[in-house]
């Protein structure tokens, strides 16, 4: 029986947007990038915010403080290890939107709230005028709607995400 959603090829991935790190500095395209190779290694036909919250926590020590000094923290790390080893499995034959957030212009290779993520976390990084969106606009980005993969992943090693939220706008 074939899939019903198609698996994305290396070769597929090399041909999508070369913009996608535009507006990003360089932790947040570091951990775009991991999360892009993490999605295609899984097999996944799409980049999610929970590849998108891994690759942010192996890549961006803003984003790790965050977490730091929670007990949660290390069940986290964990609990995405088990997804990235085919605990998401059960996510691969179903696209991840909410429609709690505007239409974004599809772009090849995310999952719609990680690509309104992504634009959000631009947004964000102008209303604040410092430069390039961090990795910490981006957490705050994909943890905005509960529907999210992120905030499944949050929510289910016990991580209170408007607590979460609370502490990347204080801190950020």
């Amino acid at each position: 029986m074939q899939p019903r959603i198609p698996r994305q090829s290396t070769r597929d991935q090399a041909a999508h947007r070369t913009d996608d790190h535009r507006g990003l500095d360089v932790e947040a395209a570091a951990a775009l990038a991991a999360a892009r190779r993490r999605a295609v290694r899984d097999g996944d036909r799409q980049i999610d915010t929970a590849h998108l919250l891994h690759s942010l926590l192996e890549h961006d020590p803003r984003v790790r403080s965050v977490f730091d000094g929670t007990p949660q923290s290390a069940r986290l790390l964990g609990y995405l290890v088990q997804r990235s080893i085919g605990y998401g499995l059960r996510w691969q034959s179903a696209v991840e939107d909410s429609g709690a957030l505007p239409v974004v212009t599809a772009v090849e290779g995310f999952s719609p709230l990680a690509a309104a993520a992504l634009e959000d976390a631009r947004a964000r990084a102008g209303r604040r005028g410092r430069g390039p969106a961090g990795g910490t606009d981006l957490l705050a980005a994909i943890v905005a709607d509960p529907e999210a993969r992120a905030v499944e992943v949050l929510t289910h090693v016990g991580v209170d995400v408007y607590e979460l939220r609370g502490r990347i706008e204080a801190a950020y």
